[in-house]
């Protein structure tokens, strides 16, 4: 299933009353499923197959105010995962990583690979610049949305 497709089955169940949705296709099987908000100010999550659970935030017990921390602002560009999967520097192990801290790269210019559901998608760089950060190990699960670099 393309990438447009999965979002836009992902927005649609957000926007409306639907809680699951599934659906089976010759490439593969996909869930997304609506969390219930502990409170009204919580966000939606959504589990797909094969997916890595989110980390449990921590409650603070009603009455009790908690202070959260406003995340650093990085400075640059920050180029973000497209889709659930397992993030690779490189295109096989022991093959030399796309791109380095400090590399020039250009728009278009493959430089990492996102595997989702056994196939591997190569993530081209949306700006041309040069990589300042690098947020992701290789072979760690990334996120819809999680920053995987900072260019500048």
């Amino acid at each position: 299933m393309d990438l447009r497709k999965l979002k836009t089955l992902i927005d649609l169940v957000s926007e409306s009353n639907v809680s699951e949705l599934e659906i089976t296709e010759a490439e593969g099987k996909v869930r997304i499923v609506k969390s219930v908000p502990a409170s009204a100010a919580a966000p939606v999550t959504y589990n797909m197959a094969p997916a890595v659970a989110p980390a449990a935030a921590p409650v603070a017990p009603s009455g009790d105010a908690v202070a959260v921390a406003a995340p650093a602002v990085a400075e640059g560009h920050t180029v973000t995962s497209p889709m659930v999967g397992t993030f690779y520097r490189a295109s096989s192990p022991g093959a030399k990583p796309f791109v380095e801290v400090g590399d020039t790269i250009k728009e278009g210019e493959t430089i990492c690979i996102v595997e989702a559901m056994k196939i591997l998608n190569e993530i081209e760089a949306d700006k041309t610049g040069t990589v300042t950060r690098i947020l992701v190990d290789n072979g760690e699960a990334v996120e819809y949305g999680q920053p995987l670099y900072i260019i500048e």
